[in-house]
């Protein structure tokens, strides 16, 4: 091994240990690995920032845009609402919206086909008096599987098109993904049809029958010298609340907190944290006369018909990660008041004003009724409440299902080139306001293309130094004794193992390099070894911070970290078993 392969192979390896201590953001950790590459003389000053300039930033970034505006348009909420009807049971409820999610997911990004899907599963479940938590985790996973069937569908695809292009000299074509993609989506969504009883039970998701809800929300309270609960215990309000709520601190004298047992007694002016699921903490306050302690006048608002109550679940792209509501100043800025929050089905234990908010956090928010789907796009937070459709959307339906037809009509008969085709639709989609030109640029994942831009050079710089040989060798001896199928199935395993340490994105910059090494060393064709690695990348079911599918279902359905493996093991194994056969059956191992 050379200084400099050992240079490479140092700032990966402290690339994925810094992802998993989790203690640096992933694009921070990016920009390091690719300050000390330049350091260290494997990424030569001038070929630093090229990634900036690469084509995968650009589709990434258009396809996030076009995914906000297929979101933004209505059109898959009319599309859906013929099928509302037949969604009975559990089972119809997954074979319906996980398979819509994992086609939509083939021509938008997954995590924006998933953001989509996710009002209309709170919708059917409360409809149905079913959980949503049997649903959110099959619908995400059917998102990462609809992903797999098409260039556009998930950032590996597009990234090992582009490093095809550098190592046989012709990308992937737009649906050269389909034949393997679908093989395995078809069989992952029968699969979690049945496979959703593998979930723990009683992971509590809707509830009520104003919209999603989620057990264990903590809100604040005031006791007024009005309510009848003055002088009276705490046994005596969670008694009124017919358990449903929780009395979990009192505060008095403005900031002393204290957990009561159920004989203290309540004074007027004490302020309550509360735990309690929407419908019951509306409950309680009404009639036991408590005033919410964050329920502010909000400018603008005259009477209370001004006002709107939603839940709402805080996205990936949101300001408000990592904020305090003082910090974001919620209300001076924004015009919202922050009733309630709940996160990961876990109740809060500090006041809300110094809670910071964190990415699947569930809230209740108060705002005025005009302009409610501005004010939380702005915030970045999805709704999780029935909403009527904007007025004067029926245009901008035909007008976004118009501009895909064509994108992919250019794509697939290769009029003009990938880049191209997304970059126009995006612009289209702008200039046609479909989306405003705010929302086209906060739909656009800004870290992960840093991500990518810094990691290009880098991930560039292992092949240059011949790390990505050195590992194929390693592999290749790995592979003795193998037939060229079980080669194959290795490099799946291996790009599947790496992906919930290295983000999916980077996987392939690592990954795709060494599958072609090890192609060579075996003597057979790369791609095959490419697709393996597209495969892999993308299917992460195991943890919910691997993809950022996973992690956006995880508060909504009340998931513990736990809950993945029970239902994603099987699917993975499904995936490695069927992915392997399909890539063996379509794409050749052997030349002709």
């Amino acid at each position: 091994m050379t200084l400099d392969q050992a240079y490479a192979f140092g700032i990966i390896g402290a690339v994925i240990a810094l992802l998993i201590w989790d203690r640096l953001r992933y694009d921070l950790v990016a920009m390091l690995a690719l300050l000390v590459a330049v350091g260290v003389g494997i990424v030569k000053p001038d070929e630093a920032f090229r990634g900036f300039s690469d084509d995968i930033v650009i589709i990434v970034a258009s396809a996030l845009v076009v995914s906000a505006a297929v979101g933004r348009s209505g059109i898959v909420e009319e599309a859906m609402r013929p099928l509302s009807g037949r969604m009975k049971t559990v089972p119809a409820q997954i074979i319906v919206l996980t398979g819509a999610v994992t086609l939509l997911s083939a021509v938008v990004k997954n995590i924006g086909a998933l953001a989509i899907f996710m009002p209309i599963a709170m919708q059917v479940a409360r409809r149905n008096n079913s959980s949503a938590s049997s649903l959110l985790m099959p619908m995400a996973f059917g998102s990462l599987l609809g992903g797999l069937m098409t260039l556009v569908g998930t950032s590996p695809n597009i990234i090992v098109s582009r490093l095809r292009t550098e190592m046989v000299g012709e990308p992937f074509s737009m649906f050269d993904f389909t034949p393997v993609g679908l093989v395995i989506a078809v069989a992952g969504v029968a699969f979690l049809t049945v496979g959703h009883r593998l979930l723990p039970k009683g992971r509590k998701a809707a509830s009520g029958a104003a919209g999603f809800s989620i057990d264990d929300y903590t809100a604040e309270v005031r006791l007024p010298e009005t309510s009848p609960f003055v002088n009276k215990t705490v046994a005596d309000l969670e008694a009124f609340g017919e358990g449903d709520v929780t009395v979990a601190a009192v505060i008095r004298e403005r900031h002393r907190r204290y957990v009561p047992s159920g004989h203290w007694v309540l004074f007027a002016g004490d302020v309550l944290v509360l735990e309690a699921d929407t419908q019951a903490l509306a409950d309680i306050v009404k009639y036991a006369g408590l005033e919410l302690m964050h329920e502010k006048d909000l400018e603008g608002v005259e009477s209370d018909e001004d006002l709107a109550v939603i839940e709402a679940v805080v996205e990936p792209r949101s300001p408000l990660v990592g904020t305090t509501v003082e910090d974001v100043s919620l209300r001076e800025r924004f015009g919202v008041n922050l009733l309630a929050l709940s996160r990961r089905g876990r109740p809060i234990r500090q006041r809300l004003r110094r809670v910071r908010f964190q990415l699947g956090d569930l809230v209740v928010l108060q705002a005025r009724a005009s302009g409610l789907s501005e004010t939380l796009s702005a915030l970045g937070c999805l709704p999780l409440a029935e909403r009527d459709l904007a007025i004067g959307r029926v245009r901008k339906r035909w007008v976004a299902l118009s501009v895909m037809v064509v994108t992919i009509a250019l794509v697939a008969t290769g009029t003009v080139p990938v880049v191209v085709a997304f970059f126009g639709a995006a612009v289209a989609m702008t200039a046609l306001r479909v989306v405003t030109l705010k929302e086209a640029y906060d739909a656009i994942e800004w870290p992960i293309l840093v991500l990518l831009a810094a990691l290009i050079p880098v991930s560039e710089a292992l092949r240059t130094t011949g790390g990505t040989e050195l590992i194929a060798g390693w592999l290749s001896v790995a592979a003795q004794g193998l037939p060229p199928i079980g080669a194959l199935a290795l490099m799946l395993v291996a790009a599947m193992a790496v992906t919930p340490f290295l983000n999916n994105a980077a996987t392939v910059l690592v990954m795709a390099p060494i599958g072609a090494s090890l192609a060579n060393h075996l003597g057979l064709r790369p791609d095959a070894f490419l697709m393996a690695v597209a495969v892999g990348a993308g299917c992460d079911f195991l943890t919910p911070i691997g993809h950022q599918c996973n992690t956006l279902v995880m508060g909504p359905g009340g998931y513990r970290f736990g809950d993945y493996w029970r239902l994603g093991l099987p699917l993975s194994i499904i995936v490695v078993v069927l992915g392997t056969a399909a890539i063996a059956l379509f794409w050749p191992l052997r030349a002709a």
